[in-house]
């Protein structure tokens, strides 16, 4: 493995990768046309002037109906805004995607959860990586838009002795720190922790919206079943019967976007097909959202 594909897929440091001097340049412009030139200005909106249709029927069927079944999130993304995403750090870190977009134009900053790789889960490089992602998009005036699909943060003692809870730490903070419009699109799993870290309305998002397909809860139903019904199970005379009802039950009961939506954290529970219009109108009402706060030196990020 060269140096180049080291950093890019290894270590972190670098964010692309170009095969020559040329696609350097390419790359970089692309990207400075997501980006304002210092911090007092908007993020740039280019001209847009297709008049197509903002309801998109082909994500009513992009969810796999088996909720363990992997899907590449980037269909989604690219299927919702204006272009394909320019994704940054594409080799590292691969179950969350970061990247820039457009919205009519605007741009915007995107980070979503990769179910195909790792179920989406958040581990220690995933949350650094959001996390310093989150960040920048706040220090240049560039809305985030988060797509929601985690089972919650990868176990394992490699994990934990990692730190795992700091880092992931990190990107609680950037989220709950950023000053852009936040908006978030839960498109299936919602559990736990993850579910909190990842733009939720407990960390003042500005919009939250979950398709039908969401499950919002501390943990996955299957694993809550298996820990709260374990004796009811156990006694049964049709195990996997049983286990079957008690977790379409608890689903029902306790992982429905429409309980979240009771209890408002969450804004709406929308179609699939009209996330880009949700996207748009959220853009219209909170574009110019500006925040006022006391002054001082910095925040005490978890580093």
């Amino acid at each position: 493995m060269c140096i180049r594909d080291r950093h890019n897929s290894v270590s972190g440091v670098a964010h692309l990768a170009c095969e020559t001097e040329e696609d350097v340049f390419d790359s970089l412009r692309e990207l400075l046309s997501y980006i304002p030139q210092n911090n007092a200005e908007g993020a740039p909106i280019l001209e847009y002037n297709k008049s197509e249709n903002e309801v998109i029927e082909e994500l009513d069927a992009i969810i796999p109906d088996s909720s363990n079944e992997p899907y590449d999130i980037r269909d989604v993304i690219n299927l919702i805004f204006d272009d394909d995403i320019f994704e940054l750090q594409p080799h590292w870190a691969k179950n969350i995607i970061t990247g820039f977009a457009r919205l009519r134009g605007h741009s915007i900053g995107i980070v979503a959860n990769q179910p195909s790789v790792l179920a989406g889960c958040l581990d220690i490089d995933a949350s650094t990586k959001a996390a310093r992602f989150v960040r920048f998009c706040d220090a240049f005036n560039i809305p985030l838009v988060t797509f929601v699909d985690v089972p919650g943060f990868l176990p394992g003692t490699e994990q934990e002795h990692g730190g795992i809870i700091r880092h992931g730490a990190k990107l609680l903070y950037a989220f709950s720190e950023a000053s852009v419009p936040k908006l978030t699109v839960i498109t299936r799993k919602a559990y736990g922790g993850a579910y909190d870290v990842m733009s939720s309305k407990h960390i003042r998002a500005d919009l939250n919206v979950a398709w039908p397909t969401a499950e919002i809860a501390v943990m996955g139903s299957e694993g809550a079943v298996n820990i709260i019904f374990r004796k009811e199970i156990g006694e049964s005379k049709e195990p996997e019967k049983k286990h079957q009802e008690l977790t379409e039950e608890y689903k029902e009961k306790f992982a429905s976007p429409y309980i979240a939506a009771e209890m408002g954290y969450i804004d709406r529970v929308i179609f699939p097909r009209d996330t880009r219009k949700e996207l748009l109108v959220a853009l219209e009402r909170y574009g110019n959202k500006r925040e006022e706060r006391p002054k001082r030196k910095h925040g005490n990020i978890p580093l």
